[in-house]
């Protein structure tokens, strides 16, 4: 190998590690798991078949192993006259001979809750006849994207002013909803599985399949259905009904409560199974996957006896891992084996995207429902796999209720508390009941369960509120409020970076001082690189200089790299930071520009009409930020990179100088999909550290002048007399060792001399 390139190796050699490194972590939960259409329509009938199993290993769970198809779903309605058709049908079906009928005029067109005007409800809910579940929740006030929401925005605002020449309001398919993303597989069919619908339930161990069109609607969000037994007498009566409180941030609750009446003259052992949050749309702006799936949960009694406070960590669940969970043959998320181990209780399970959240918890309404505890509604919560259009897949879970003996004439509840809405912090640690229920534990500021701990979640839960107090009470800007953090993180680092840069400049011109003794003590001990360190150390002791006194030059960057990663975590899951324009809107008044229109998503300079596949990441665009960077990163090495050392051969310093110009390039283009608000923190810290630091150098200019009149008074430093505690710590040192090396010599010469006589 020539010399040319053997001074590239390295260089490229680290450039291709670190690119894997951060692929790994970017990309890591895309690649895998995908499989075709056909084949995960196998992979999820197995999972359904495996999943149903698995219930009869739970005494609290609905044994349904003789039925190992999913549900059949039916879009048809019978008429008032075809009751008895329909009973027959459904009698094939369940060969116990009961059947679920609609309890009066069977359902058609469910009637929605709530509205999309978002000073009455925060969403309106569209149901599905199908298990009496929600086809659809359709938010009032948040939409897809920032340009959507600046559109009506304007729209409400010209409204409000009775302008006739109102913008128009963006299409209804342009707002934020929850729906069910994927389908499930049966022997014959594939269908949909909507929210929180029921699926059966079991009575004496007799399964009846309650998922098709065998519910009635005697009023908006109330279902009815009726369990026959063979004879057509009806022995249940099951009812579910779906209510939303007033205003926002009450209308964020659902409760549901769910109700089964016992018909007969005898006890009646009844459990119920339903489904319940799975996976949630991606956002679009998200290049990571983030979909993850939460439990709260109570310590035993013997830890905490009142019972009253609701735990979350530990008990996280990356939706990679729950997909490789089940293609293991894994369906159970709740019990799990840390939560048996511990003899946890659950207390709420949600699941999450990047933004949003659909969760289930205990019915905690004090002083009438005082338990926390979910137990009553959902003993086990188990998973499966469906596909979504493109044969991905998607994950769905059962919600299996405890059993519950029903005296004749007397009826038993399986209620469940339901939030659905955004992961905003004012909302899940203020309001209750979600305080209470310690539902904040869904806002998670971590990149990857995996690495909580190097994500610094704990700084970046500090960060959101400091953040969120600057904009409140100062700045009223979230860009602006990023660059006083900024200038709050560099005045609080400036002592370490001023002492660091001093070090760093001293030990350069110490090198310099030394570096033809250096180039004698090489020629002059060629052969001998034992010697040659010795003599270096000598004389670097001599002179007073510190060869670790880079190091400490690298201590300011090291310290702003947990603040980067969690800044990072934080503007990429902070609900507040969600479509917020920077600089008060003030790039979009130029006729609607989306130049830094949403600080959580990519700057958009340019956008694309279409975007461009590169095969690892999809171009929407040119974001000027991330290019900006990377010219003041090259601005900024010539004012704060480490000198180079007079000890490095002309090899090393080739390979230090690529080295250099591959993180002006790498840097930029890692983050060139990040957030906005990253890139615009990063850029200002940049840029005030390059005049932070030509500060610095003019004291430090200063200061070397100093040396010439504290000699002329007297004062002068001793030669070889180190003044940093970093310095006399590696004098120490190099003390000690030259004390073992002459003990060593000594007994080296003394085992010569035995050895002689």
């Amino acid at each position: 190998m020539n010399p040319n390139a053997r001074r590239l190796l390295f260089p490229l050699i680290a450039a291709a590690g670190a690119t894997l490194v951060f692929l790994m972590m970017v990309l890591g939960g895309r690649g895998k798991n995908n499989q075709t259409s056909t084949e995960q329509a196998e992979a999820s009938t197995a999972s359904e078949t495996a999943s149903i199993a698995e219930a009869d290993r739970s005494d609290a769970a609905i044994d349904l192993a003789d039925d190992t198809t999913a549900p059949e779903r039916s879009d048809a309605t019978p008429e008032a006259g075809e009751a008895d058709e329909s009973d027959a049908a459904a009698a094939t079906a369940a060969p116990t001979g009961l059947v679920a009928v609609p309890a009066g005029e069977a359902l058609v067109a469910p009637t929605s809750l709530g509205s999309l005007d978002p000073e009455a409800h925060p969403y309106r809910i569209d149901f599905a006849a199908s298990g009496a579940g929600i086809d659809r929740i359709v938010f009032a006030g948040y939409w897809r994207s920032a340009a959507e929401n600046r559109l009506a925005a304007a729209h409400a605002k010209a409204a409000a002013l009775g302008t006739p020449d109102a913008a128009p309001m963006p299409p209804e398919s342009d707002r934020y909803q929850l729906t069910t993303l994927g389908k499930l597989a049966g022997d014959n069919e594939t269908f949909e599985v909507p929210l929180l619908a029921m699926r059966a339930l079991r009575v004496d161990g007799e399964a009846v399949n309650i998922f098709g069109a065998v519910w009635s609607e005697p009023e908006p969000g109330l279902f009815r259905s009726t369990v026959r037994d063979a004879d057509g007498v009806a022995i249940l009566e099951i009812e579910r009904r779906f209510s939303i409180g007033a205003g926002v941030v009450e209308g964020y609750r659902i409760d549901l409560a769910q109700r089964v009446r016992n018909l007969t003259d005898r006890p009646l052992r009844i459990s119920l199974q339903h489904y319940g949050p799975g996976d949630l749309d991606p956002d679009r702006d998200s290049y990571i996957e983030v979909r993850r799936f939460h439990f709260g949960y109570l310590m035993p009694p013997a830890r905490d006896p009142s019972q009253a406070i609701v735990l979350a960590s530990g008990q996280m669940f990356e939706r990679k891992d729950v997909i490789d969970r089940v293609n293991e043959g894994d369906f159970s998320l709740w019990p799990n084996r840390d939560s048996r181990d511990e003899n946890l209780t659950i207390s709420w399970f949600g699941s999450t995207n990047r933004y949003f959240s659909l969760a289930v918890y205990a019915p905690f309404a004090p002083p009438a429902q005082k338990s926390k505890s979910l137990l009553e509604s959902v003993s086990t919560v188990r998973t499966q796999l469906g596909f979504s259009a493109g044969g991905d897949p998607v994950v769905f879970s059962l919600l299996d209720g405890p059993e519950k003996t029903i005296a004749p004439g007397s009826e038993a509840s399986w209620d469940l508390g339901v939030y659905a809405g955004p992961l905003e912090r004012t909302i899940l640690l203020d309001e209750q009941p979600y305080a209470a229920m310690n539902l904040g534990g869904l806002i998670t500021y971590v990149m990857n369960s995996c690495c909580t701990v190097c994500t610094f979640a704990w700084l970046a839960n500090m960060l959101v509120v400091f953040l969120a107090f600057i904009h409140n009470y100062i700045a009223f800007d979230w860009a602006i409020s990023i660059i006083l953090l900024v200038v709050v993180v560099r005045f609080l680092l400036h002592p370490l970076t001023r002492r660091a840069q001093i070090q760093m400049s001293r030990f350069g011109k110490g090198m310099a001082d030394l570096k033809p003794e250096l180039e004698a003590l090489q020629k002059k001990f060629r052969d001998d690189p034992k010697k040659l360190q010795q003599e270096q150390l000598r004389l670097y002791r001599e002179k007073g200089v510190n060869p670790a006194g880079c190091l400490g030059g690298m201590l300011p960057t090291f310290l702003q790299m947990p603040i980067w990663i969690a800044l990072y975590a934080m503007l990429f899951f902070a609900f507040e930071l969600r479509q917020q324009p920077a600089f008060f809107g003030v790039f979009q008044l130029a006729g609607g520009w989306g130049f830094l229109g949403d600080l959580s998503a990519p700057d958009g300079f340019v956008m694309f009409p279409q975007a461009i596949d590169l095969w690892l990441f999809t171009l929407r665009g040119i974001n000027l930020l991330p290019l900006m960077m990377g010219l003041v990163f090259w601005f900024q090495q010539k004012y704060m990179a480490p000198p180079t050392s007079a000890t490095l051969t002309e090899e090393q310093q080739q390979q230090q100088k690529i080295m250099k110009v591959m993180m002006v390039v790498m840097f930029p283009l890692m983050l060139y999909a990040a957030p906005s608000g990253l890139t615009l923190y990063i850029l200002t810290s940049s840029c005030i550290g390059i005049v932070e630091s030509r500060a610095i150098r003019r004291r430090i200019a200063h200061l070397d002048s100093l040396p010439k009149d504290a000699a002329a008074n007297g004062k002068a430093r001793p030669v070889g007399k180190t003044r940093d505690k970093l310095g006399r710590m590696y004098a120490e040192a190099l003390e000690r060792a030259k004390e073992r090396q002459a003990e060593k010599d000594r007994s080296s010469k003394q085992k010569k001399f035995k050895d002689r006589r």
